[in-house]
């Protein structure tokens, strides 16, 4: 899951935007360029949201001290989503309808991604989300993109860790199944992990929101598993690992990158002994790329270290830096991106993925 994608957004827009008209669009008049971001900054996945945000004001400071976009600043225009079902639909129709955006920002989450790609593909409006890694969400339109892995990507390392790492021949599965991103990581874990004969001996589901595990968890211990497979976010990865460890289940606990964000440890605390999760990056990566990021981030933001979702900020911008350099203007009205537009859009991890023992 992870963080803001918005040079890649603003490359977008220059793509989009036709060479041959002189009129400007309601979101570019005067010297400014609207980007509308949406993200979860309050509710029970609000530590998505505030990094993601973080990493979004950080990469608008830095593009609008060095001039902007060819010459024009530009101006963000968030709403929260407050990590609600049906919220960010209607927070994305307000920045297009009302604030006039010419792009969107977001989210974090599949399935508040979900609820916003028909509005922006409707409208003509470009959508990025940082780390939204169910593969549905590009499939909503020819506007959609991601720059984070999808979750097929994820669910094959994951099952290879399982077999290869964790040496776990029989895995139970615990799933959100409110929740589009650990539907779909299940069934990308699944797939792969009963190809290369392991067997899933146990299945069980809750909703996102609950906070009592034990019946679920008490009917996998039953079976004894090697290991536990948990595709949902950090809030319920710490109260499941706590109570798993209350139970006497000792079998290791993984998941995916919705497990990251501080808030996991403090949730969880020493029950995560033994757990894992994949994600994005690592702050502790030497190489200058992301170490020249850490810096940056951890001085605007009082010495917090960036997590995953901030992290995807500076391959955006690897990316996207060239398509801007290259433009001589923006003007109107947004068209449909071409292909070549939207496939220099990676919709994976180009190399590897990170897997973090908490």
């Amino acid at each position: 899951m992870k963080k803001l994608s918005f040079l890649a957004v603003v490359g977008l827009v220059c793509a989009f935007l036709t060479s041959g008209c002189k009129k400007e669009s309601a979101g570019q008049s005067g010297e400014v360029i609207k980007v509308g971001e949406f993200a979860s900054l309050t509710g029970k996945e609000a530590a998505f949201g505030q990094s993601s945000h973080k990493g979004t004001l950080l990469a608008v400071e830095e593009l609008n001290a060095t001039g902007g976009v060819l010459g024009k600043k530009i101006e963000l225009i968030y709403e929260d989503d407050r990590s609600t079902p049906g919220e960010a639909a209607t927070v994305v129709q307000k920045l297009i309808s009302r604030d006039k955006v010419v792009a969107i920002l977001g989210e974090v989450a599949s399935g508040r991604s979900l609820e916003a790609a028909p509005i922006c593909q409707k409208n003509k409006i470009p959508q990025i989300s940082p780390s939204s890694t169910n593969p549905r969400v590009t499939e909503m339109g020819d506007y959609i993109f991601r720059v984070c892995f999808t979750d097929p990507f994820q669910g094959k390392l994951l099952a290879d860790f399982a077999r290869k790492t964790l040496k776990a021949q029989q895995v139970a599965v615990l799933t959100d199944v409110a929740a589009p991103y650990s539907v779909g990581l299940a069934k990308y874990f699944k797939e792969p992990f009963l190809a290369s004969g392991g067997a899933i001996v146990m299945e069980k589901s809750f909703s996102s929101g609950d906070k009592d595990f034990k019946p679920q968890l008490t009917a996998i211990k039953a079976v004894n598993p090697q290991a536990i497979f948990a595709p949902c976010y950090y809030t319920e990865a710490g109260l499941i690992a706590v109570q798993a460890r209350q139970l006497g289940i000792s079998a290791p606990l993984f998941g995916g990158d919705g497990w990251e964000a501080p808030e996991l440890i403090q949730i969880g605390g020493s029950a995560l002994e033994g757990t894992y999760y994949s994600t994005h990056y690592s702050a502790e990566d030497q190489s200058p790329l992301v170490q020249s990021f850490v810096k940056k981030f951890k001085a605007r933001f009082n010495g917090e270290t960036p997590d995953a979702m901030a992290a995807l900020e500076p391959r955006s911008m690897s990316i996207h830096t060239p398509t801007l350099s290259s433009m001589a203007h923006i003007s109107a009205p947004i068209r449909s991106p071409s292909t070549a537009a939207r496939t220099s859009m990676p919709t994976r991890a180009p190399s590897a993925l990170t897997v973090a023992s908490s």
